[in-house]
């Protein structure tokens, strides 16, 4: 039976083409057939579980201005605060006694002013009629002048004193929560003393990695984020509930004990105790790993099966999910990672009713 001929050496270019480029594809998980899915190891991220801190970007202190008693204490711990409010109210019992003294003196002043401008009109008639001298007219004058003077300096004073009965509010500096209050009502206090401390509305997560995984991070990186009180989450359904993603924020140049420290943002995280440690999952790298759909396995007897294209059944190991911490990877579907049982090329099918 005569044989096909060979292609020609002009021919066989595009097929050696054609296998290059496959052997050089990045191995992934490809359907051979529709319900059939050929093993191949892909790259996944490495994901390390580190415990963040809830902290605020600025911790400001709300102080006195003035010294004396506090009386009006309207805050506690944990109180939310707007700019500019009224949180406590320090009381100097000499400056309402400052203040009616400088109107009392005001007062005499005033009687001494009238009694000046009479003085000065009694001076410039006489000085009309040629009875009177220039000297006492000019004594006249200068009366006047002084007492006005007098009468602008004690407005001045009792004004210095009005405002500072009126710096005894005590405002918050910024819009936040209240962390500590650091007096009580009837203390006595000097001017520049703290009442309270306050946490600004916003707030980050203070991540802190071994210095082995300080080259793989970088602003811009995201984060995931665990539920609140230290539960131990896997990172199974990074859509679900129990999962927030977040963002690294900023990266810090100096090393604390060995650690590299970084900022992350995430929503939510008014709702967190400041100081409260939340588990992070931060991507320390990339590795092989051979994932199957969870749908893609049998369940029997406490042991996974998958099934192959011939129709046998092999059990296999199954780890933790894998999913991608990249917000923008929507090419990689999530999965389990098949740590034993299988090998790249083998060809799985899907089971039936899954």
């Amino acid at each position: 039976m005569p044989r096909s001929p060979l292609p020609s050496p002009p021919a066989r270019k595009p097929l050696l083409a054609a296998l290059l480029l496959a052997a050089l594809l990045p191995l992934s998980a490809t359907a051979a057939e529709p319900g059939t899915l050929t093993i191949r190891p892909r790259p996944v991220e490495d994901l390390k579980a580190v415990f963040a801190t809830v902290e605020s970007v600025r911790e400001t202190l709300a102080r006195t201005r003035i010294g004396g008693t506090i009386a009006d204490l309207t805050v506690t711990e944990g109180d939310k605060v707007a700019v500019g409010q009224v949180i406590a109210t320090v009381r100097d019992p000499k400056l309402p006694l400052r203040l009616a003294a400088l109107d009392a003196r005001i007062q005499a002043l005033t009687a001494q002013q009238h009694q000046a401008e009479l003085e000065l009109g009694r001076a410039r008639q006489l000085r009309a009629s040629g009875t009177g001298t220039q000297q006492r007219l000019d004594d006249a004058q200068a009366a006047l002048d002084v007492a006005r003077a007098q009468i602008a300096a004690m407005t001045a004073e009792r004004s210095v004193v009005a405002q500072q009965a009126r710096e005894g509010e005590v405002l918050a500096p910024a819009a936040g929560r209240v962390l500590q209050v650091k007096a009580i009502a009837g203390a006595v206090v000097m001017p520049g003393e703290p009442v309270a401390s306050i946490a600004t509305d916003s707030y980050i997560l203070r991540l802190r990695l071994p210095e082995r995984h300080a080259r793989f991070l970088k602003e811009g990186d995201p984060v995931l984020v665990g539920q609140r009180g230290l539960a131990p989450v896997s990172p199974a359904d990074p859509g679900g509930a129990a999962l927030a993603r977040g963002t690294v924020r900023q990266v810090y140049p100096e090393m604390d004990g060995g650690r590299v420290v970084a900022d992350a943002t995430v929503d939510g995280l008014g709702d967190f105790f400041v100081g409260e440690r939340v588990r992070v999952y931060v991507a320390t790298g990339t590795r092989d790993a051979v994932v199957v759909p969870p749908d893609w396995l049998l369940r029997r007897f406490g042991t996974d099966f998958v099934r192959l294209a011939d129709g046998t059944e092999v059990p296999v190991q199954a780890g933790g999910a894998i999913p991608s911490i990249d917000s923008a990877a929507g090419d990689r579907p999530g999965g389990l990672e098949i740590l034993s049982g299988l090998k790249p090329g083998d060809v799985i099918v899907r089971p039936a009713g899954s």
